[in-house]
């Protein structure tokens, strides 16, 4: 039996890697595609996965997409690439809509495109987000809530979401989309929020810096292990029709909270000391509340997540301590990173 055939793009970001795992696991062949030579995350991409065959392409080059489509010939396409960091999409919302917005419309379009050319189905996915919920209109959020996005990354996203719903609609193609809620790991880029807090409390633990600045301490998020995530997006494209679902645990906390557990696992109790509030952070228009409801995907799907919010932060501060050369609480960190299956 011929292996299955998957590209991701944006494959050198947390979601993008763990994917990959995922589906080597699973016997897939897997293509990557990369923007130019010089990213800085490819080297780590060809160490961690060298059985990944990487590929160049640009979201904003329809072109380049169809010439990676022909390469990699897929089975299946998903679709991760993106300009993620919330807080620079209103340092620069134009390049953040072409990309995260308008880079949906061209994959969708270089999948269309091949499929009539090849006549070959492949199955979309396309990476949405529960920051499309913004101003949220009710609790807990599902895929029918209402959309209010309140930040340019939020409302490129919006776009991404129903272009892919339209495509799916106007041409019969199996796409679907993954409303993720916040998902962290290890592999977390370092200006995000999580990783921030697991790098600054490991490195104050061992000595090497005294505080951390962050924004909004009482914005709360519903977190949960991105490993779990990636067999989400697996099982979408899995299904007989495609659809949209809501991935989440159902809980939300603060970063009052996350850090309560952060220093906790590095036997500090009182982290008040460590941690400063800085306007800079804030967010032009903050989105408090955010809490889903993946009661969908756990009755068609059959997911459910398996790492809990206590966990994942110790996994997080753990690991951020092995590679500061700390041991912390006195326990060797060995924090145990899945692919999700």
């Amino acid at each position: 039996m011929t292996a299955k055939r998957a590209l991701i793009t944006g494959i050198t970001g947390q979601d993008g890697l763990y994917l990959a795992e995922l589906l080597l696991s699973k016997g897939y062949e897997v293509w990557g595609l990369v923007r130019g030579q010089n990213n800085p995350k490819l080297d780590l991409l060809r160490e961690t996965l060298p059985e990944v065959k990487v590929v160049t392409g640009d979201l904003l080059d329809l072109s380049s997409l169809m010439k990676s489509m022909t390469l990699a010939r897929p089975d299946e396409v998903y679709n991760l690439g993106a300009i993620s960091f919330v807080a620079y999409s209103w340092e620069n919302a134009r390049l953040t809509t072409d990309v995260t917005g308008g880079g949906v419309l061209n994959m969708l379009e270089a999948v269309r495109l091949y499929q009539d050319i090849a006549d070959h189905e492949v199955r979309f996915y396309q990476a949405s987000s529960s920051e499309m919920f913004g101003r949220v209109q009710e609790v807990p959020q599902s895929e029918t809530t209402l959309l209010w996005p309140r930040s340019p990354y939020g409302v490129a996203k919006v776009y991404g979401h129903y272009m892919t719903i339209n495509y799916r609609e106007s041409y019969g193609m199996h796409a679907s989309s993954g409303i993720l809620f916040n998902h962290e790991s290890p592999r977390r880029g370092v200006e995000f929020v999580t990783r921030k807090i697991s790098m600054a409390v490991a490195r104050i633990a061992t000595g090497k810096q005294t505080s951390v600045s962050l924004g909004n301490l009482d914005a709360k998020r519903d977190w949960g292990f991105a490993g779990d995530y990636v067999e989400a997006m697996y099982l979408m494209l899995q299904q007989d029709a495609a659809d949209d679902y809501v991935i989440s645990t159902g809980e939300t906390h603060s970063i009052r909270e996350f850090l309560d557990i952060a220093f906790e696992t590095v036997g500090i109790s009182d982290w008040s000391g460590h941690v400063h509030v800085d306007p800079r952070f804030f967010r032009p228009a903050e989105v408090d509340l955010l809490i889903g409801t993946s009661t969908k995907a756990q009755e068609k799907l059959g997911w459910t997540p398996t790492v809990s919010f206590p966990e994942l932060v110790k996994m997080m501060v753990e690991s951020d301590l092995a590679a500061e050369g700390g041991t912390g609480t006195g326990r060797i960190p060995t924090p145990e990173i899945r692919a999700g299956a």
